[in-house]
């Protein structure tokens, strides 16, 4: 009796639960490329070929290990493009009793699982993925009569729960929370150690040029690829991050340096969210360098937030949301993404950074996407939905289940207050504490109004009276409109001025680059297909 275990990209895991409880002798992996995946949003370029690479080296090593692996690449004769269609080929080809999958981390995905057992007529058991340190259940458990969801008190019962950075009942080093010590700005002429790089081997070249055949129009650069593609090339960029960047992470991680892509930042998301490397491990390693003594704690505890606090919060958030959570707009928020999104070409020096490192590399550092990407799209109002498809297309590290909560939530307010106890709004002073980018900006960040004032100091001032009757009672915004209050009316009239000129300003939305139709009105993907934040 042969079983089906068809594994999606992002579930690269040799633990993976369907794994754990299959016979080698009796399975068969099925493994899929598929446009429909691929161009549901038009995916940055490096992360359609980060995953593919990972993916066929995944296989590799399954099939090294003894399992009988039906791998389906793109441009194979007969690949119907999508999961469902793989599926029903491969139950057909292999003449397999039942179906084993781990649920996906996408509610469309989940949604195919779901039907995959009507459509084969034959049983589908759907796995909990139990990867992450904190379950679907789990999450639901603890946010259970609470009138508030707060990270940071998920974040302790988490330490708690896991023994993480914990000395005994007490945290290590006296408090839960450092972050208040990881704000500074890296000094003038400091230097930054290099990532490490991959050659790509004939596996991965391979994959280049059918990316470049079939996805060159998507956004992003696809060489030079150098990134880790293997798990024994992602445990080298863990101990690489531990040995060279993390004792200054915690001190420079909310920090922007012209032409600085990776700071002091482990860049090891896109590899934890496909699964080769595990959160626990990871949190780990950061705790072990703090009790060797190589790691302050305040690195030590903010990285380790990272993962056990806000990663495991986000997926219970986006769980207990449920699928419609992308369709949520408090904010009444309308207007189209701006076209330099995708092109990268303003003259906004922090956006104009913060979108060409993304072009680079599918990746961006968490106050560039929250507090530079995101700040600006909440403040011009953008459609949170196109916001969130952008995120989506351009990460290498963007899933549903990560990317979702992080701009729905946290970036765009758009849900309330679920996740979030306020807008991160912030204009042009916080942007200048944090980075070098203004000193070579056109617009001046000293400028509220003017010519050449910085935009985003009015639109931070016209975003808070705009949506006064929205905002007002929450508590911690009564300074910043105490402060809108102290402007005479003249002043409030310019910034309303100023802002409505920088408005009328911006260049046409281009939403088309994010869900997959060329400006000319042609599907983009793949040609042999008809035929997918996540961050």
């Amino acid at each position: 009796m042969t079983t089906l275990i068809p594994i999606l990209g992002d579930q690269l895991s040799h633990g993976l639960a369907s794994l754990r409880g299959a016979s080698r002798a009796n399975s068969v992996v099925l493994m899929m490329e598929v446009a429909g995946e691929a161009t549901a949003v038009r995916h940055h370029q490096k992360k359609i070929a980060f995953l593919f690479a990972a993916m066929r080296h995944f296989a590799g090593e399954l099939a090294a290990d003894g399992w009988t692996v039906d791998y389906v690449k793109l441009d194979d004769a007969g690949n119907s493009q999508s999961f469902d269609g793989e599926i029903v080929r491969a139950a057909e080809r292999h003449k397999v009793a039942r179906i084993v999958a781990v649920e996906a981390g996408e509610w469309r995905v989940i949604a195919a699982q779901q039907g995959w057992s009507d459509r084969v007529g034959l049983p589908c058991d759907v796995l909990a993925d139990d990867r992450f340190l904190s379950s679907r259940s789990d999450f639901a458990a603890w946010t259970e009569g609470r009138k508030r969801i707060v990270m940071e008190d998920f974040y302790r019962q988490m330490r708690r729960q896991t023994g993480i950075l914990m000395d005994g009942a007490d945290p290590a080093g006296g408090r839960w929370n450092f972050d208040a010590e990881n704000r500074k700005t890296p000094p003038r002429g400091m230097t930054y150690p290099a990532l490490p790089q991959f050659a790509p081997d004939a596996i991965t070249a391979q994959v280049l040029d059918t990316v470049a055949a079939h996805f060159g129009g998507h956004f992003g650069d696809l060489l030079p690829f150098t990134m880790a593609v293997t798990r024994a090339q992602a445990l080298e960029c863990l101990d690489d991050f531990i040995a060279h960047r993390l004792a200054q992470f915690g001190d420079f991680q909310d920090a922007m340096v012209e032409g600085e892509d990776s700071l002091f930042h482990s860049q090891l998301s896109a590899a934890m969210n496909a699964g080769l490397l595990l959160p626990r491990e990871v949190c780990d390693a950061a705790e072990a360098a703090f009790r060797d003594g190589g790691v302050p704690i305040n690195a030590a505890e903010g990285f380790i937030r990272q993962i056990l606090g806000w990663r495991e919060y986000v997926r219970g958030i986006h769980w207990i949301a449920g699928p419609d959570y992308t369709a949520r707009n408090h904010l009444k928020a309308t207007r189209d993404l701006p076209a330099f999104y995708w092109t990268g070409q303003t003259d906004l020096r922090c956006l104009g950074e913060a979108i060409n490192a993304t072009k680079r590399n599918a990746q961006a550092h968490h106050i560039q996407r929250l507090m530079v990407l995101g700040n600006f799209a909440m403040l011009i109002g953008a459609d949170p939905v196109q916001v969130h498809e952008w995120y989506l297309a351009v990460y290498a590290d963007a899933y549903e289940w990560v990317e979702t909560p992080n701009v729905i939530g946290m970036s765009q307010f758009a849900d309330g207050g679920l996740m979030g106890s306020k807008p991160y709004a912030a204009g042009g002073a916080y942007i200048n504490r944090m980075s070098n980018h203004c000193r070579k900006c056109r617009y001046d960040v000293k400028k509220r109004t003017g010519t050449g004032a910085c935009p985003f100091n009015s639109l931070y001032w016209d975003f808070l009276a705009r949506h006064r009757e929205t905002l007002k009672g929450n508590q911690r915004l009564w300074r910043m409109y105490d402060g809108w209050d102290r402007f005479d009316p003249g002043e409030q009239d310019a910034i309303r001025a100023q802002v409505a000129g920088f408005l009328a300003s911006l260049p046409a939305g281009a939403r088309q680059w994010a869900i997959g139709e060329r400006a000319g009105g042609d599907r983009a993907g793949c040609d042999s297909a008809g035929g997918d934040r996540p961050a």
